[in-house]
């Protein structure tokens, strides 16, 4: 069969790559052509469109990059009909991905779903899209299946294929050699995750790195995304003694006391490999105004969406401080019950993903519903 896959962020890559990996093994002869990124490329597919291409957040950047936007529609539709694939299956990223499904579902041609936007939080009324052009849901998150069945949708949980990729639990690996190869020193490690796009990287990491000189005792080690070059962050860091370490995020998270984390998949990776965090948010205030006037849920991260309660203290907007910062630092730092307390958390978290076998469990079903008349 061939496959149309798109997704619009390195999150989306990652897990579309793995789904690809899964599909491969149960059609041999499957071709892909995909927007993403370079993991979607190396699982086979020919890609079409990096995600460094397509990532705008927040309402006021939209609309700054409006032309370019409608632009890449134009294209993908154009690509949708001369390809004619077999099935067309969209990865989060919903601002883009929901009017292709519209186009694509118009013009005959079958569209499934991976990992549901965040329709619970905002905009609801976009389940109305879902119902008339999307034929399959594949949701990841628990409660996301009890939120479209109160809409009169059923969709599939096959869990969090983040399970796929971490070893919950799994040992440390080997602390001397990691130090070693990345030219630390044996100070206990902070790590700072700004984000994967150039924005939001731009408006976190000058004052998550603004506590550095507070904390003599520790170091600091900033989790660099792919597609962002290290110039970029030296620009930001000026003369601050932060290590930038590109590809590693995993192991980085592992050897650290603590993180300071940009609100998205991160914060959840983070839990899984049991860290103590710290979760932020800053962007364009009247982006975020217009976001908080249509966004109802009562937190940002998906660690405290998937607890239920507050786990992790998240600092937004103008709470994001030096101050709160530190002061929180200190606590997970200082506070042994504090941070197992956080531990255990994960934990329960851990426990309500699903398991492992996401990847292989959704493309069992999609070939299922595929070869279905």
């Amino acid at each position: 069969m061939h496959y149309y896959l798109i997704a619009g962020e390195a999150s989306g890559d990652l897990h579309a790559s793995n789904l690809m990996k899964a599909l491969k093994n149960h059609d041999p002869s499957a071709i892909f052509r995909c927007w993403g990124g370079d993991l979607m490329e190396k699982a086979g597919g020919t890609l079409v469109k990096h995600y460094r291409d397509l990532a705008y957040m927040g309402f006021l950047e939209v609309i700054t990059h409006l032309g370019k936007i409608i632009g890449n529609l134009r294209f993908c539709e154009k690509e949708l009909l001369s390809y004619k694939p077999d099935v067309l299956i969209l990865v989060d990223y919903p601002g883009f991905n929901l009017r292709i499904a519209k186009f694509a579902s118009r013009n005959g041609i079958r569209v499934f779903y991976y990992i549901s936007p965040q329709l619970w939080a905002w905009k609801s009324s976009r389940v109305r899209t879902i119902r008339k052009s999307v034929e399959r849901m594949f949701v990841i998150l628990p409660f996301e299946k009890k939120f479209y069945a109160g809409h009169g949708l059923e969709v599939d949980f096959v869990g969090h294929p983040l399970l796929d990729v971490i070893e919950t639990g799994a040992a440390e690996p080997d602390r001397d050699s990691f130090f070693r190869d990345n030219s630390l020193d044996n100070r206990p490690v902070i790590a700072l995750l700004p984000g994967s796009r150039m924005m939001e990287v731009g408006n976190m990491l000058k004052v998550m790195s603004s506590v550095v000189s507070r904390f003599g005792d520790h170091q600091f080690v900033v989790a660099g995304a792919p597609a962002i070059p290290k110039e970029f962050y030296n620009s930001i860091l000026n003369d601050l003694p932060v290590r930038v370490l590109f590809n590693q995020t995993y192991d980085l998270l592992l050897h650290s006391a603590a993180a300071i984390v940009t609100s998205g998949t991160a914060t959840l990776e983070t839990a899984l490999l049991r860290v103590p965090q710290i979760v932020c948010y800053k962007g364009n205030p009247l982006s975020y105004a217009i976001a908080r006037w249509i966004v109802h849920v009562p937190f940002i991260s998906l660690v405290n969406l998937i607890y239920e309660k507050l786990l992790v203290r998240e600092f937004i907007q103008e709470e994001l401080t030096t101050e709160n910062l530190v002061a929180e630092l200190n606590k997970i730092l200082d506070n042994d019950d504090y941070r197992q307390m956080m531990r255990a958390g994960y934990i329960r978290i851990v426990e309500s993903l699903g398991g492992k076998g996401a990847s292989e469990r959704c493309a069992k079903l999609m070939i299922q519903y595929l070869h279905k008349i």
